[in-house]
């Protein structure tokens, strides 16, 4: 018998540049009418070939984003194929918000596209309102300007807003949303539009829109009840009714179970693109945590001891409008008495001006030096040479940190959101070429090139797991060659000790792939997010109950990852590699 090689498939992404002759041309110091004529001529041809999306216009528009074949391909098949209407279902960490912006910028440049709303889980209406200013140039609103409590009529009727799902689907917005009409509708985390008895999918049903795009890398949790009910977002009218869908691809009494996978495979590749990490080739080098816990001064532990009772005391009142301000509080104490001694000036001033809020604001400007302090510039001179980007949440405490620096005669670079665009240049090029420390807020670093540098040191830990998350995914993205390392420092018996106990022992948060806790996340804050039932946990228990709260709350943070990890063992089984846009 002849022997046969074995036949190996292949994916060859290829790519066209057109040059640009009209620049050859003008050159060549052509003039008059025929040079006007060739231009003319040219540009016809450039769009002829840009009709069918196989030229992205998007792509030279971009900001330091480095796109991958994958995602390119992906954005061309929207846009070909599936004509603006899908569920983006790649994997965690893949980048479905870039191809989501790619989507939006090449549809705005083709002016096919002005009127745009974005629904998001609350915690993530700031990270894409970032991403889409600093990567795509894109401005929003967002719901969190003023004017959607002043005016809501006004805010709606903008061309561009990013909004919290849960504000939207507020009666008063639906009302004004339903009315609107939209030309692009963007869904983030798009798996809680599973049930169509929830005002979440009755608002997006209800929304006047053109085109769709549905994100989520677990679109199944608990029944494949939950495709048609996305189906029928995405294409209205595919189906007569649930019974039709129930009794064509599902099980009866097995309602994760299809009765015919092959056919339920060829409905989905109609309206889903799921990338894989086996499939695209994205590899990421390790990354370690380290936390460090500190030990706080006498005064600086009786300090933090009085903040807690004071808020309590406070909160115990019963005004929830201090609320916001008393959780401000209690994160200023575990940042840096700089930040404490700040919030408890502004708290006083605005809110309660007691002589026992002065009398603390006063003791907490004294320490000349917190915990946290001297063990960062311990840190930062281990490994003076080695590049390290610093973390700080609050602004006094950035401040606080710029001043031991210079004491310390250690070269640095500062980076903050309120900085321009040059600035934030300069910022980073001075971190890349001269300076061994970047100081960094919240928002700092997003959409440039930091992976030059492999260490990040957390100085404070905000109560939103997703901002820690942010701050990771600035090192440890696709383009990072070296091991990361990570450095938390908590000082004992504070709120943010417990807050890392539970991210850190009991589900491994800093070995997650970086968008995961979002998803783990996502059932635990249905009501009310992470923050809220951290400081509930701290601020509504006695001191000796305080452990045993935060032990119910870690048992249902590590409840939800059991549930991520078993939906995204179903979305594998269902479909597999089968969607990939290679």
């Amino acid at each position: 018998a002849e022997a046969f090689l074995p036949r190996l498939s292949a994916q060859i992404p290829v790519e066209i540049n057109l040059p640009k002759v009209e620049q050859d041309w003008t050159a060549q110091e052509a003039t008059g009418e025929d040079c006007a004529w060739f231009r003319l001529r040219n540009t016809l041809a450039r769009l002829s070939l840009l009709q069918g999306f196989d030229e992205l216009l998007c792509l030279p528009t971009l900001n330091d984003v480095n796109t991958y074949w994958y995602q390119v391909e992906t954005v061309r098949k929207v846009l070909k194929q599936f004509r603006g209407r899908v569920l983006l279902a790649d994997e965690v960490g893949l980048g479905k918000t870039i191809e989501a912006g790619m989507v939006l910028k090449e549809y705005l440049l083709r002016g096919m596209a002005d009127r745009v709303l974005v629904l998001t889980p609350a915690t993530i209406v700031g990270q894409w309102l970032e991403e889409m200013a600093v990567k795509f140039d894109i401005e929003f609103a967002s719901s969190y300007d003023a004017l959607i409590r002043r005016d809501p009529v006004a805010f709606w009727a903008q061309p561009r807003v990013i909004a919290s799902i849960a504000t939207a689907r507020r009666a008063e917005h639906f009302e004004i949303l339903r009315r609107q009409v939209y030309d692009l509708v963007i869904v983030d985390e798009a798996h809680h539009l599973k049930n169509r008895a929830t005002s979440n999918w009755k608002l997006v049903d209800a929304l006047q829109k053109r085109f769709l795009l549905l994100l989520s890398a677990t679109p199944v949790q608990n029944s494949l009840v939950e495709l048609y009910n996305l189906l029928t977002l995405l294409k209205p009218g595919i189906f007569k009714t649930e019974k039709e869908f129930r009794s064509t691809y599902m099980t009866s009494g097995k309602p994760r179970l299809p009765s015919n996978s092959d056919r339920l495979r060829d409905l989905m590749r109609d309206v889903m693109i799921r990338n894989t990490r086996s499939q695209v080739d994205v590899r990421l080098p390790p990354r370690t945590a380290v936390t460090l816990r500190v030990e706080a001064g006498g005064e600086e532990a009786a300090c933090y001891q009085e903040v807690t009772r004071l808020v309590r005391k406070a909160h115990s009142a019963g005004n929830s409008n201090r609320r916001l301000a008393l959780r401000h509080l209690v994160s200023s104490a575990g940042s840096s008495p700089a930040a404490a001694a700040a919030a408890i000036h502004r708290f006083a001033e605005r809110n309660d001006p007691a002589p026992a809020w002065t009398d603390l604001h006063n003791r907490y400007g004294k320490i000349s030096i917190g915990g946290k302090e001297a063990a960062l510039i311990e840190l930062l001179k281990r490994n003076p040479g080695e590049k390290k980007i610093v973390f700080a949440h609050h602004r006094h405490t950035l401040d606080r940190l710029d001043t031991l620096l210079r004491v310390e005669n250690m070269a640095f670079a500062r980076y903050n959101g309120s900085m321009s665009g040059p600035e934030k240049d300069a910022a980073v090029e001075r971190f890349r070429d001269r300076a061994s420390v970047l100081l960094c807020t919240e928002s700092g670093g997003e959409g440039r090139n930091l992976q030059f540098c492999n260490t990040l040191i957390n100085f404070d830990l905000p109560w939103n797991p997703m901002a820690i998350e942010q701050r990771i995914g600035r090192l440890h993205r696709i383009g990072q060659t070296r091991q990361v390392f990570i450095f938390n420092l908590v000082v004992r018996n504070t709120l943010e000790e417990y807050v890392l106990q539970i991210l850190d022992e009991k589900i491994n948060m800093f070995q997650l792939v970086v968008g995961e806790i979002g998803a783990i996340l996502g059932e635990v804050e249905q009501e009310r997010e992470f923050a809220e039932l951290v400081f509930d946990a701290w601020i509504e228990t006695t001191e000796q109950d305080r452990p045993s709260a935060f032990d119910h709350l870690g048992e249902r943070i590590i409840d939800a990852k059991r549930k991520y990890e078993a939906v995204k063992a179903l979305d594998e089984r269902l479909f597999g590699e089968d969607f990939a846009t290679g």
